[in-house]
């Protein structure tokens, strides 16, 4: 029986049926309706383990509803930090970082790893060698900061992620694009350059955007959370058996 594994972020829901760690088809959904998209994946097939990781409160009747569709319903959130702390990982850290650092300390064992994961916020985890948690940081991440830039300011409307990027900008849009992109890349490069000894790991999406202006040498990894979250259903099915 395959597991089911959720990553319920800001602004979308990502799912996918594991079998062990190997991920298979994906699935995305934008809306309120979040337990009656879970709800529509398990209709026709009940999952071993439900692992979800979410930054949003679920209500207590739905928590109960999911966890009578599968084996075993394993919750991630704010209040629900059991799993975070069996890693040996700060309780304080939302779960989908949490499962990023468990993916790539299977992927990379043995390495130290920087973990970028470019959302709402860019997040920048690093791991040791050892496997070891060390810490990590947050700010805004590219479509959050050209938001902000056209809230906070009357000059500018709300442009697109540019495809190609001015070095210097020579007008308002321009200016403002390369500003926050090249300002983004400063900022990563910044970090690669401090740990340079590090694996570099890239999720989230736009990743792809970032990895292919990156001089360094870049693993990307797009489902990098939900591969973390298959880890953990996995080794409930192995400790069950």
């Amino acid at each position: 029986m395959p597991n089911l594994v959720i990553d319920i972020g800001n602004t979308a829901v990502k799912a996918a049926w594991s079998d062990g760690i190997t991920i298979g088809k994906t699935f995305r959904y934008q809306g309120e309706r979040i337990t009656g998209f879970i709800s529509g994946l398990v209709e026709k097939e009940r999952p071993a383990v439900m692992v979800i990781s979410t930054v949003k409160d679920l209500p207590e009747n739905d928590i109960a509803f999911l966890g009578g569709r599968c084996g075993k319903l394993v919750l991630m959130d704010k209040g629900h930090t059991e799993e975070t702390l069996a890693h040996g990982i700060f309780p304080y850290l939302p779960p989908d970082r949490v499962a990023s650092v468990i993916a790539s300390r299977h992927l990379f064992k043995g390495k130290g790893c920087t973990i970028f994961d470019f959302g709402t916020v860019m997040s920048v985890d690093f791991v040791d060698s050892t496997g070891r948690y060390s810490g990590g940081n947050v700010s805004p991440g590219c479509r959050t900061r050209f938001k902000a830039l056209n809230r906070y300011s009357r000059s500018y409307p709300l442009y697109d992620t540019p495809d190609t990027v001015q070095e210097l900008g020579t007008s308002l849009q321009t200016s403002a694009e390369s500003g926050i992109v090249t300002g983004l890349l400063f900022e990563i490069q910044g970090y690669i350059d401090r740990f340079q000894e590090n694996i570099v790991v890239f999720t989230g999406g736009d990743a792809i955007y970032f990895a292919k202006r990156m001089k360094n040498s870049i693993f990307v990894v797009c489902n990098l959370v939900l591969m973390g979250l298959a880890l953990i259903a996995d080794e409930y099915v192995k400790n069950t058996r």
